[in-house]
């Protein structure tokens, strides 16, 4: 072979073609001019075959768990809904054919992708599939309806087609929450590799850890630069990819998303820009290229009254309902430790306009003269929490692990000063640290709850808190606050937090 031309470097395309032809290749370099990308993205197709058991079989497995477990469950509840509603809400009989239909509804959550998403998801929640497995109820129902003379000796009533909707949409939620729960003890976690910038990998894989319902670990982690990724899967046996780039990375995360794919990996991203913008957006196109639709900030005036109807009419139920078990705690309270039963303190509502707060009375008398000799015990950043404050009295300590103490801010609620749902009430200390558009998560009405409390408040330093309070704001809905009090209801009982 001629030494001038083997001392000379080879062509940049003959250079990709030879990393691409090795198997274990170091990771491609960033190209800069248009032509060379091209010539890399087609070049990387090239690539030997990827071996099949890259991605696991307990991998493959548990998501053919997750599809039949919730098959079983939907397919379980439509019998149960139809027998429940047609033979003892009336006379009527079912025919052969009533049953031979059943395995429609799992036909059509097939169609409408309910069996599918848990495979893209860490956080499988029922919850979230509740608008879909409503209009799923719906059609069967209506279906139902129409069929009645081949499926039914006999008509059905009012009263069996409303309760054939709502039990048939209650028990796929019920149904459903359980199966994903059976599927969550009986399969080994999701096993994850985190890529991206150390500071944003810490933080997602806290994440992870303080969230009981996201079955998965972290089994290997590296920098986006540093990355050779199938020596990693291959090491690690990895299920998903989790990919955090930042703001200069775009070639690289293009390259490390199709390899994943690659290598049959599940592949999360978390973009930046949604830190911002929030998750309601509209994906809109343009001569092929996604833009996306970003809401304006704020509630219009019709979206204000609805939530203020929610209010309103949860509110009123609520002090209905907890009457007697607001008396027997305040009895509670005057028996265990002198003082008033209720605690007021000023907080800063809605834009910025000061309120007091109502809340049962966990602490002594003096709880605030103590505050400065214990702030050294302090343990959350921007808050003042302590896990086991002297502070607390015996009745106390049992109502802030139930969060009980809060019951009392119904009605502030009544009142206006407050919301069943929204941004958290602070403090005028804590409120003086929320600078610049920050300070917009008070466009809202603070919240008797919200996404902190689900969090677990007393863990999430203030700089977090009051970003995903401006995002609550930001993406705001009626079925996002639904959601919320849903959610609150299992933290509460769970006792997580103080």
């Amino acid at each position: 072979m001629d030494t001038n031309v083997e001392t000379l470097p080879r062509p940049y395309a003959e250079q990709r073609t030879a990393e691409h032809a090795t198997q274990r290749g170091l990771r491609r370099r960033r190209v800069r001019s248009t032509e060379a990308a091209d010539a890399r993205n087609n070049l990387f197709w090239l690539r030997q075959p990827i071996r099949e058991a890259a991605r696991p079989d307990e991998d493959a497995i548990r998501d053919a768990l997750y599809r039949r477990t919730l098959a079983v469950a939907d397919l379980f509840a439509a019998a149960l809904a139809v027998a429940l509603c047609v033979s003892f809400l009336g006379d009527d009989t079912l025919r052969a054919a009533a049953w031979l239909l059943l395995p429609l509804v799992v036909v059509a959550s097939k169609v409408i992708g309910l069996y599918d998403r848990d495979e893209l998801l860490l956080h499988k929640s029922t919850l979230d599939e509740a608008p879909a497995l409503f209009q799923l109820a719906t059609a069967s129902t209506l279906i139902a309806w129409l069929l009645e003379g081949s499926l039914i000796n006999g008509d059905l009533g009012k009263l069996q087609v409303l309760a054939l909707w709502s039990t048939l949409w209650v028990l796929l939620l019920v149904g459903r929450a359980a199966a994903r729960g059976i599927v969550r003890r009986l399969a080994p976690p999701e096993r994850c590799l985190l890529i991206g910038q150390r500071t944003v990998r810490e933080h997602l894989r806290s994440r992870l850890e303080a969230q009981p319902h996201v079955h998965a670990e972290v089994v290997a982690e590296a920098a986006l630069g540093e990355a050779r990724l199938e020596d990693l899967v291959e090491d690690h046996r990895v299920h998903r990819l989790l990919l955090a780039p930042g703001e200069t990375d775009a070639d690289e995360t293009v390259d490390l998303v199709r390899e994943a794919k690659g290598l049959g990996l599940k592949v999360s991203i978390l973009p930046r820009v949604f830190e911002v913008v929030g998750s309601s957006v509209e994906f809109d196109q343009v001569d092929g290229m996604t833009v996306l639709g970003v809401r304006r900030f704020g509630l219009s005036r019709s979206s204000l009254c609805v939530k203020r109807a929610l209010d309103l009419v949860g509110s009123l139920i609520g002090v209905i309902a907890a009457g007697p078990l607001l008396a027997v705690i305040a009895v509670w309270i005057k028996l265990d430790s002198p003082g008033p039963v209720f605690f007021r303190q000023t907080r800063i509502g809605r834009e910025g306009e000061p309120f007091q707060i109502f809340k049962f009375r966990t602490m002594c008398t003096d709880a605030e003269a103590m505050k400065a000799e214990l702030r050294k015990l302090n343990e959350a950043e921007g808050l003042f929490k302590i896990a086991n404050d002297p502070r607390i009295t015996r009745a106390g300590r049992v109502l802030r692990r139930t969060s009980l103490d809060e019951l009392p801010q119904l009605f502030n609620v009544v009142m206006g000063d407050m919301s069943l749902v929204g941004p958290r009430p602070l403090v005028a200390d804590e409120d003086r640290q929320v600078q610049g558009w920050r300070r917009n998560r008070l466009s809202l009405t603070p919240g008797m709850t919200g996404h902190w409390q689900i969090l677990g408040s007393s863990r999430i330093p203030l700089h977090e808190m009051v970003k995903i309070d401006y995002l609550y704001v930001a993406n705001w809905s009626l079925w996002a606050d639904l959601k919320i009090l849903l959610r609150t209801v299992p933290y509460m009982l769970s006792r997580r937090g103080l």
